[in-house]
């Protein structure tokens, strides 16, 4: 098993099946984000913003707690620098489990690992790769997991590749004048 050093954007050709993938970045989840999706989702129950009545729930310790679609798309967001950078498509995710609650002030992290790597029968320049990834927070605790499968262009493929512009000034050195 191999750890990977954090890059931008991996293709086929780079995963290896069991191997593990530390994303790079935490994120500290505020008040306000946690309001703002509740709200952008239009998810009603009381739990995510109502601290009076979460005070009497059990199951959350008494407090308010994050909406679980928003810990989802957080963790799904940490992972795409290493997992899905250069996807062209999701294609399916499973098994997806909610462990541990998660509350505002809590920092999150992700890793996934590769469980399967096959070249794509009906795309011969793209393969599927399949991982699961889990999200811990600052803990340690695992706040949830899934199995998820995308697509992603090989390298010989060009996609994802030669993107950025050359600049019309020419390339930048100790030389080139600020404009």
């Amino acid at each position: 098993m191999a750890v990977h050093p954090a890059i931008l954007g991996r293709f086929f050709d780079d995963y290896v099946v069991g191997d593990v993938y530390q994303h790079p970045l935490g994120r500290t989840i505020s008040e306000a984000d946690s309001t703002w999706f509740t709200l952008l989702t239009m998810n009603t129950n009381q739990n995510h913003f109502n601290e009076h009545l979460a005070g009497q729930n059990p199951i959350t310790g008494g407090r308010v707690i994050v909406n679980s679609g928003l810990t989802v798309a957080l963790i799904l967001g940490i992972s795409v620098l290493d997992m899905s950078q250069n996807a062209m498509a999701n294609l399916g995710w499973n098994e997806i489990r909610l462990t541990h609650p998660v509350y505002v002030g809590d920092t999150l992290y992700a890793e996934s690992l590769c469980t399967a790597k096959r070249e794509s029968s009906s795309k011969p320049w793209a393969g599927i790769i399949t991982m699961r990834t889990r999200g811990l927070n600052q803990h340690g605790d695992e706040v949830v997991s899934w199995v998820r499968s995308v697509m992603i262009p090989k390298r010989e493929s060009g996609l994802s590749q030669g993107y950025f512009p050359e600049a019309k000034n020419g390339p930048l050195s100790l030389e080139t004048p600020v404009s």
